[in-house]
């Protein structure tokens, strides 16, 4: 008998039953002298029980400012030791932290502030072309929940700080005793490409297990050193690093407020980071960087990749010239903590490379018929769909919307199509709505998208479906050229292709472009391509 695409994470290890501020007390008092945060971009440094510290300060002074368990903190800021900050604090005292988007323009910041109903705002100054304090000026007076905001680096903040004396350790400790590990403690707003975004839900539980989980997978402990490029904001920057890190003890290395590639291997090498977080976009503008080969990296052994499927080749790069011999891939989404599937440490280079890894402890993934949601055998493409822990509480106050994704058995639909290898082992094929349909076959672009990695001219490439008369869809390859002065032809991606692919899976259409449109977290936006080439 043929064996079901349905795989349940078993495991040696118990889920933590903490609150992430219980937790993070097992750390002060395992790892106090140990270093928890350094910010290289202004030089600070905490040691656990001095980062501890911090956080109850802040954790009081929003005590002292009238936030309650359950009320809603938004966090509107770069990469920052006070974003840590307020991630910790607010858990400390039961508020629910809402992540804001920082690329956010006025319009949506008014719609995350009204729909979370946020009380009190921590926001950068500015970051780039966005001025904070004049857009926070244009939408107050329309976000009636909002009485107080509070900017970084500013005399606003240290106000904030200063009425943390006005209530004592004692009221600190007796608000966290009245906190239970299923408690909502963050929103996280999904990046939706048409209409406004849906808050994800999460508690303690969520969290803090995925990223204990995460970590456990790549083995960190006190001694790591993990260097965070990619945004806080996001579950990649909050969960799999921030608390990856406190739950094992190890350090949290911030490189900059935004991702800058020469920022980032020069922080790797100045602190002797032993970790590197990023998507595959970062960590190809690292490699391509000139100077490269000049840094000196060695003390990196393991990092984790995730955010989008990650080329083969740049993998190959990673490990063999990173040092990331341990490097792992993770797969999720915010819905779910996010992860959901990740590659061991012990795994071999093709699992590393051509898999999303197989189910995380604790949880349970299985491939289905996106229609009829029956599961689907070994080997054969469905959509993906996951269920445990990790599945968020729901969409803030939009339990129609929750419902759509998360079915009466607990079961998340990712809308990722994905085939379960026998081996367990995942490999996403794309997203439902990306797979193309031409003449009635069914084409899936990540196939093609790691083919065409392999040919000598193109440096990056993704694959669309885009309108056509006689097929109903054609296959569109945008490709970045490894040399913008000999870019790849049409004829030379149709040769290329022609003894490995089968016909109605070679592109048709070729455009060359400088870069990718792409979402702020690092995912390429394909609606973009698709409208915008799909003549």
């Amino acid at each position: 008998m043929s064996e079901l695409s349905y795989a349940h994470g078993t495991g040696t290890t118990a889920l933590l039953g903490d609150t992430i501020g219980r937790n993070l007390d097992r750390a002060i008092e395992a790892f106090g002298d140990r270093e928890a945060l350094v910010d290289v971009a202004s030089g600070r440094r905490w040691t656990y029980a001095q980062f501890g510290a911090a956080v109850d300060e802040l954790a009081r002074a929003l005590m002292a400012s009238g936030v309650a368990k359950g009320d809603r903190v938004g966090i509107w800021a770069v990469n920052c030791p006070e974003w840590v900050l307020v991630q910790y604090a607010t858990a400390r005292i039961g508020a629910i932290m809402v992540n804001i988007n920082p690329a956010y323009r006025a319009h949506e910041l008014e719609y995350v502030l009204t729909q979370a109903g946020i009380s009190l705002l921590v926001s950068s100054l500015s970051h780039r072309t966005s001025d904070y304090r004049a857009l926070v000026g244009q939408v107050r007076a329309d976000c009636p929940a909002l009485r107080a905001v509070h900017y970084i680096g500013d005399p606003s903040w240290d106000e904030l700080l200063s009425v943390a004396g006005s209530v004592t350790q004692e009221q600190l400790a007796a608000r966290e005793a009245e906190l239970s590990c299923d408690d909502p403690i963050n929103i996280q707003y999904t990046s939706g490409t048409t209409g406004f975004p849906k808050g994800a839900t999460l508690s303690h539980h969520n969290i803090l297990n995925n990223g204990y989980f995460v970590g456990e997978q790549v083995a960190y402990t006190e001694q790591d050193r993990i260097c965070l490029p990619v945004p806080f904001y996001h579950c990649f920057g909050m969960v799999m690093g921030n608390l990856g890190a406190t739950s094992h003890g190890a350090c949290i290395v911030i490189p900059a407020p935004a991702f800058e590639a020469a920022a980032v291997l020069a922080a790797v090498q100045q602190e002797r980071c032993t970790s590197l977080y990023g998507v595959p976009t970062m960590f190809i503008a690292e490699l391509n960087l000139p100077d490269f080969a000049s840094y000196d990296l060695s003390s990196l052994r393991t990092g984790i990749m995730a955010g989008s499927p990650c080329p083969v080749e740049v993998m190959k790069r990673v490990v063999a010239e990173m040092h990331m011999d341990e490097v792992s891939i993770c797969y999720g989404m915010t819905e779910t903590s996010p992860v959901s599937t990740q590659t061991r440490r012990d795994d071999d280079l093709e699992r590393r490379t051509g898999t999303v890894g197989r189910v995380m402890p604790h949880i349970e993934v299985k491939v289905v018929d996106p229609v009829t949601g029956v599961t689907l055998e070994r080997g054969v493409p469905g959509e993906l769909r996951t269920r445990g822990y990790s599945v968020m509480l729901g969409y803030w106050e939009q339990p129609e919307r929750t419902a759509e994704v998360v079915d009466a058995g607990r079961w998340m639909h990712t809308g990722d199509l994905a085939v379960m290898r026998g081996d367990g082992y995942v490999q996403i094929v794309g997203r439902i709505k990306d797979m193309i349909i031409r003449g009635g076959e069914n084409v899936y672009p990540r196939e093609i998208e790691e083919f065409l990695y392999g040919h000598p001219k193109i440096a990056d490439v993704q694959v669309v479906g885009v309108p056509d008369d006689t097929y109903g869809e054609e296959i569109l390859a945008c490709v970045i050229p490894r040399d913008p002065a000999d870019p790849p032809t049409l004829d030379e991606v149709t040769a290329f292709c022609r003894e490995q692919l089968a016909h109605y899976k070679i592109p048709r259409q070729l455009r060359i472009l400088e870069a990718f449109p792409m979402t702020v977290s690092g995912k390429v936006r394909k609606i973009e391509l698709r409208e915008g080439y799909g003549q």
